[in-house]
């Protein structure tokens, strides 16, 4: 039994991190261009929700503000419950453009994403974060791609990192840019970059107060009602990567529970019903979800198998990835250089290890979803 679990583990895990990009690059087709032409631009209601974000709050209000959008736009953006002064500069820039709301209670994200949504009026939504800056043309990009048949579009996310920071966060969001994209050929968009994408506001389902991955729900919930959902390449956002595995470990704990939600709330996505969409949900996501349990299932079974030299070679193998893992990561947090693959290899364990903290923390299903801010690099001191 030990063999089979170790095999069937191990092969799952090569699936989904290599196999399956493989495939799709296969199936994919390239993205066409953009051929939308639009005589009357839509109304759009920029949703924006912020908590203790200061720092950034007044710049990325002015960077939105600046769009160069040829229709109506409003930016409903709303403080929640702010103990720093993201209120007062909130209600320092004075723009007819600009909708207020500042509650002076703490109720997390979600609650205050169903407000805003229900207070907009325009026909079409593009949701962001306080710490994002898009390129002048985005909203007008996401507006382009959509069709009566597009529910909701995913822009383009490019993170950015200094030289003095070894998080391998944008390497990996750069490997996983590349599948939806290619998954988007295929009408098998997973989810929504949350610094960047747009629904039409009609098709937005109000989100359960524990929801912590809003953007995977909301896009979700729209492809459930048979709407595509598009990626646009040339819509494009910046965003800043945590300024160190520390910072970024905690989000990814969060996102992991996250994950583990959502994936109990969308069932019928692991239908075989839904076609490539099914295929790819499966391929993509779930796997990569439950890649610590197959890693931990991975070791323990091969500490039975040492009755044999090649496992025995595994099993050595299998230490010396965790010991180069643990020891780069302690580097890495000392300030110290390390090799491009030791940063990989230390950032593929935290990560799965920062799902695997989320799994448990699902398990004790008693957190709601409120707001954890990541640090910046701008921050540390």
């Amino acid at each position: 039994m030990s063999i089979y679990l170790f095999w069937i583990s191990l092969s799952l895990l090569l699936y989904t991190y290599f196999i399956y990009p493989l495939i799709l690059k296969i199936l994919s087709r390239p993205l066409g261009p953009q051929k939308h032409n639009i005589e009357k631009w839509p109304d759009v209601d920029v949703i924006l929700s912020a908590y203790n974000e200061e720092l950034c709050i007044t710049q990325r209000l002015q960077n939105l503000l600046s769009q160069d959008y040829p229709g109506k736009l409003r930016i409903l953006v709303a403080s929640d419950g702010s103990s720093d002064n993201t209120a007062d500069l909130i209600n320092n820039i004075q723009d007819t453009r600009l909708v207020p709301f500042c509650f002076t209670e703490n109720r997390g994200k979600i609650a205050v994403l169903n407000d805003l949504v229900a207070r907009a009026t325009a026909e079409y939504l593009v949701l962001t974060d306080a710490n994002t800056e898009f390129a002048p043309d985005a909203i007008k990009q996401l507006i382009l791609s959509f069709t009566p048949n597009v529910g909701a579009v995913c822009g383009e996310l490019h993170l950015i990192t200094h030289d003095s920071n070894q998080n391998s966060d944008g390497l990996y969001w750069r490997y996983e840019q590349s599948l939806k994209r290619q998954e988007s050929t295929l009408g098998a968009l997973l989810g929504a970059n949350g610094a960047i994408y747009a629904i039409k506001r009609e098709l937005f389902q109000p989100l359960s107060s524990d929801t912590v991955v809003d953007d995977f729900c909301i896009v979700m919930n729209i492809k459930r009602q048979q709407y595509d959902i598009i990626y646009n390449e040339k819509a494009i956002a910046y965003e800043e990567v945590a300024p160190s595995l520390q910072d970024e470990f905690g989000r990814r704990v969060r996102i992991g529970l996250g994950n583990y939600r959502a994936f109990s709330s969308h069932l019928w996505a692991l239908s075989p019903r839904q076609g490539i969409f099914s295929l790819c949900y499966w391929s993509h996501k779930v796997l990569r979800w439950f890649a610590p349990h197959f890693m931990l299932a991975a070791f323990i079974t091969n500490l039975f198998l040492l009755n044999s030299s090649f496992y025995l070679v595994l099993l050595i193998g299998q230490i010396s990835f965790y010991i180069i893992a643990t020891i780069t990561t302690y580097q890495i947090n000392r300030g110290a250089k390390v090799t491009k693959i030791a940063r990989i290899i230390s950032f593929f364990v935290s990560m799965n290890l920062a799902l695997a903290f989320g799994f448990v923390r699902f398990l004790r299903n008693n957190e709601r979803g409120g707001w954890k801010r990541t640090a910046r690099q701008g921050e540390i001191k």
